[in-house]
């Protein structure tokens, strides 16, 4: 099946370099140029994955991340930032992106990314063998990608869920950023605050108090590391 992209960005000149780049990678891409077109979009072709640049008019890229990130289907956003936009780009992390490059950027670079998070969704991948990782009140099943806290559903993005589930199979084995980032974005390079962010937000949705984290700790200077709750 081939696999619909949605490229949101203003500056026409980049939106073909990047669909040309795309559709040579076999994948249908359609564009916007704002993000009130860009919700239209979603809506009406429900892609499998969105390029979102964070600087649009109408309704700015970060609005129409947290748009997309309450819609129950959980598609996929890389996101687009100017090089120096750091808090935006954190910002944007926060509100769920899955994956970000800062402009100016390499096309193919973006394809192989735009791949890297899509075969993370399932869209194209073996499925995975049926793994249940059960932490007390947590239950993540790794096949279907759900994870339950106290028998409620977490939305988790696919780098949160991703993150969690590396972190719980290898219990209070501590981890740097830069390993976390190789082993689960699967970069050799990369911003660190990555990391720091999603592990954030994850706490966020797994800890009783995110301000006293007790399943993911961090061990300072280092790292962090998954204390299962009932070790």
């Amino acid at each position: 099946m081939t696999q619909r992209v949605l490229v949101v960005d203003d500056d026409q000149t980049v939106s073909d370099v990047i669909r040309r780049y795309l559709e040579n990678d076999g994948f249908q891409v359609s564009l916007a140029a704002d993000g009130a077109a860009a919700l239209a979009a979603v809506e009406r072709q429900a892609p499998h994955l969105v390029v979102l640049d964070l600087m649009l008019p109408l309704i700015n890229g970060l609005e129409v991340c947290r748009a997309l990130r309450v819609r129950p289907d959980g598609v996929p956003i890389v996101m687009l930032t100017a090089r120096g936009d750091e808090s935006d780009r954190i910002l944007g992390l926060q509100l769920g992106a899955d994956d970000y490059l800062t402009k100016p950027f390499s096309p193919r670079e973006l394809v192989l990314r735009v791949r890297s998070v899509l075969r993370r969704a399932g869209g194209g991948t073996p499925p995975e063998r049926p793994e249940a990782l059960t932490d007390g009140n947590l239950v993540v099943h790794t096949a279907s990608r759900t994870a339950r806290l106290a028998g409620a559903d977490l939305a988790l993005t696919l780098r949160e869920f991703d993150l969690l589930v590396h972190l719980m199979r290898h219990p209070s084995r501590v981890f740097g950023r830069a390993e976390l980032l190789e082993q689960v974005w699967g970069w050799n390079f990369g911003d660190h605050s990555t990391v720091t962010v999603h592990v954030r937000r994850l706490r966020e949705k797994i800890e009783a108090d995110p301000a006293d984290p007790q399943r993911i700790v961090t061990v300072w200077g280092v790292g962090y590391r998954y204390e299962p709750a009932n070790a």
